[in-house]
């Protein structure tokens, strides 16, 4: 009997450390967690230093709670759609600009929107940080004499969630999601499987809800071979959108390296989206 005494003190002594250790790892990951979401760049570049499209051009836009942010921006050149990217949650103005050229060659409209936070901006980013920044872009783009449906939202990644959103809010004439995820929590519950992410994640960014209410033409794109956001996320996210709607799957492409051939996809799609006048 003292055997069998002395294991039990041992498993409850086990399972205490374990039960220690378990609470101590979701303590750090939910007060680490912005940090584990966002990376961002702590220095601006500015637009005549970055080698970007000289079609760009530096705008500010002030969001609603006050923080003033930069933009590069390269107006429509014989196209009447506007594209907005959102970029992923370790790019930058600086980083990104290259996704505009094949756009801005065809004569799209282009404007590379900036985070708080990132790019050496004021600010810390967050889900509601970001979509207050997104708007902001969005309203000065239409100050600017863009008409809403004249306006074509491109997320990759993180910048889906910001361009869903958007989706929801404004009445743009498409969008393009290149490595959307069904949620925050989702895509993270893919890396951390033994954390309740649901119950932790501050910031959702909740494209699974949310895309029932996008009522305009919608084109999902995922590399077949991405490590980062399941691809899997996105073919579910596509069965859930409405029509007009469209689904590619890229072979041998990742979360990062599937731009290249995304864009001849997305050239052709907006061919058929964008309005002549």
């Amino acid at each position: 009997m003292a055997r069998v005494g002395d294991f039990v003190k041992i498993f409850k002594r086990c399972f205490v450390l374990v039960a220690v250790l378990y609470f101590t790892v979701l303590a750090a990951f939910f007060f680490d967690q912005r940090s584990l979401l966002y990376y961002p760049t702590h220095t601006y570049t500015p637009l005549a230093e970055a080698q970007a499209n000289h079609a760009f051009q530096e705008i500010s836009v002030r969001t609603e709670d006050g923080i003033h942010l930069k933009a590069w921006y390269a107006p429509a050149a014989g196209k009447t759609c506007t594209i907005v990217f959102f970029h992923g949650n370790g790019d930058s103005l600086l980083t990104a600009a290259p996704v505009a050229d094949p756009y801005i060659d065809a004569g799209y409209g282009f404007l590379l929107a900036e985070y708080r936070g990132y790019s050496g901006l004021p600010g810390t980013p967050d889900e509601v940080g970001l979509y207050r920044d997104a708007r902001a872009d969005l309203n000065d783009l239409t100050a600017r004499g863009v008409p809403e449906h004249h306006i074509v939202l491109f997320g990759h990644s993180l910048g889906t969630g910001v361009a869903v959103e958007m989706a929801t809010e404004f009445y743009v004439g498409g969008t393009m999601l290149l490595a959307p995820y069904l949620s925050i929590p989702k895509a993270a519950q893919a890396h951390y499987p033994f954390l309740p992410a649901s119950m932790l994640a501050l910031d959702r960014f909740e494209n699974e809800k949310k895309i029932g209410s996008v009522h305009v033409p919608l084109l999902i794109v995922n590399g077949a071979q991405d490590q980062v956001i399941p691809p899997s996320q996105g073919l579910k996210l596509y069965a859930l959108a409405n029509q007009p709607k469209e689904f590619h799957s890229l072979p041998e492409r990742g979360h990062n390296d599937a731009f290249d051939a995304f864009t001849p996809l997305s050239l052709n799609w907006l061919e058929r989206v964008c309005p002549e006048n």
